[in-house]
């Protein structure tokens, strides 16, 4: 009879085996929940139109606190997808393996800052907001711009970084995958300051965040299930 005994350095690869795939568990999480959160917002508040309100607005009135929450914990659960996507990775994998997840966490930084800082009320909503371009901007509001705008460059430069990844490894599909988001992202982002309070703008924009949402979402999914059959291969 063999005696079985286990030592620390027995587990700890399997513990970090366990706390990466929680990770990027998070990064699979947090696309949707956003989406999510924001549709259900979009559909009950009353006055908000995402034809001429940006998703961030809804941060204000009786009800902001959800959209408050919402950009805190998807923020956070993309900042815990960047270390996943780091520990799968690794430097050992070349700038792309270095700089994706960096990005990815630096959309999440700027999406638990967008919290923090929230934006101003602005042409009617929340309702009792005078109607019109707001005359000033608060300080907060400020920052809001700033941090969105930071969270939507690492955005769509993850979006570049990983395709070109994807592309090295001829994975084209995912490669054509990443740069027609970040193109799109990009596209309709310059848009909504070509032709202000255009609706067509505005809604193609809010489509393309809820695309680059799901691709960075989708992202973690591949890493995990390419992780998975790694494993599988591994012990055969």
């Amino acid at each position: 009879m063999t005696k079985n005994t286990t030592t620390a350095a027995d587990t700890a690869p399997a513990a970090a085996d366990g706390s990466t795939r929680t990770l990027l568990i998070c990064g699979i999480i947090a696309g949707p929940l956003y989406i999510v959160v924001v549709a259900v917002q979009m559909l009950t508040r009353s006055g908000f139109d995402i034809g001429r309100y940006p998703a961030s607005i809804l941060s204000n009135g009786d009800l902001g606190w959800i959209q408050i929450g919402n950009f805190l914990v998807s923020g956070l659960l993309f900042v815990a997808c960047a270390i996943g996507l780091h520990r799968v990775l690794g430097p050992a994998s070349g700038w792309g393996g270095t700089w994706g997840p960096r990005l990815i966490g630096i959309l999440g930084a700027g999406m638990t800052a967008g919290a923090v800082f929230s934006a101003d009320p602005v042409d009617g909503f929340p309702p009792g907001t005078p109607l019109g371009a707001p005359t000033s901007i608060s300080w907060h509001g400020l920052m809001h711009v700033l941090v969105a705008g930071v969270a939507f460059i690492a955005l769509i430069a993850a979006c570049f970084v990983f395709a070109r990844r994807f592309a090295a490894a001829r994975r084209y599909g995912w490669a054509a995958f990443g740069r027609v988001t970040g193109a799109l992202f990009l596209a309709t982002w310059i848009s909504i300051f070509v032709l202000p309070g255009a609706r067509p703008a505005n809604v193609a924009f809010a489509i393309a965040i809820a695309l680059a949402l799901t691709w960075t979402s989708l992202l973690a999914l591949h890493h995990l299930t390419r992780r998975r059959r790694l494993r599988a291969v591994r012990s055969k």
